[in-house]
């Protein structure tokens, strides 16, 4: 069966609508900036850290909040309480040298306002990766480690973002 080039096109685009009407319909929708409840934020982590110059830039992407370095003018103050690193070894080879590690990360925080009063009470977030580990190519693996820490921040900036949008004030 051979289809003209007119009756091509109407089937291609008759199938991108269909699809589109079909992702539309449930509920799909590209994550984007999340607004948050309050109007200024002060965020006690450095803004020289990597962890507060990408906590600054995510809420700054917010559209709805606004970084205070001035905590006593902030609506609300993001405290971090502990930010942990950590490495293990997950197996050894049979000459009892090291295979595989696993990386982790824990950010610990709080959201209080104005006030003192905790909005978000201590939390905890965490993020893992594993790796296999080959002495023979130390330099590189010393960079993909250094590359799996900055993926794990990442993802730990992105899950306290969520935490945050999640927040709404009481009525």
């Amino acid at each position: 069966m051979h289809f003209n080039p007119f009756r091509r096109r109407l089937l291609v685009a008759g199938s991108a609508l269909a699809s589109a009407a079909v992702l539309a319909g449930c509920g799909f929708r590209l994550r984007g900036p999340q607004p948050l409840a309050f109007a200024t934020l002060h965020v006690g982590v450095s803004e020289f850290s990597d962890l507060g110059a990408a906590l600054r830039r995510q809420v700054a992407t917010s559209g709805t909040t606004t970084v205070t370095e001035d905590a006593a003018q902030a609506e609300a103050r993001l405290q971090l309480l502990a930010n942990e690193r950590t490495r293990e070894i997950l197996s050894l080879t049979g000459a009892g040298k090291v295979r595989e590690y696993q990386l982790g990360q824990r950010i610990r925080f709080r959201l209080i306002d104005k006030a003192g009063n905790e909005l978000i009470p201590p939390t905890n977030i965490s993020a893992r990766r594993e790796y296999t580990f080959n002495d023979e190519a130390v330099l590189g693996k010393v960079q993909e480690e250094a590359l799996l820490y900055r993926d794990m921040q990442a993802d730990l900036v992105q899950q306290l973002m969520r935490r945050l949008a999640v927040y709404r004030r009481p009525s």
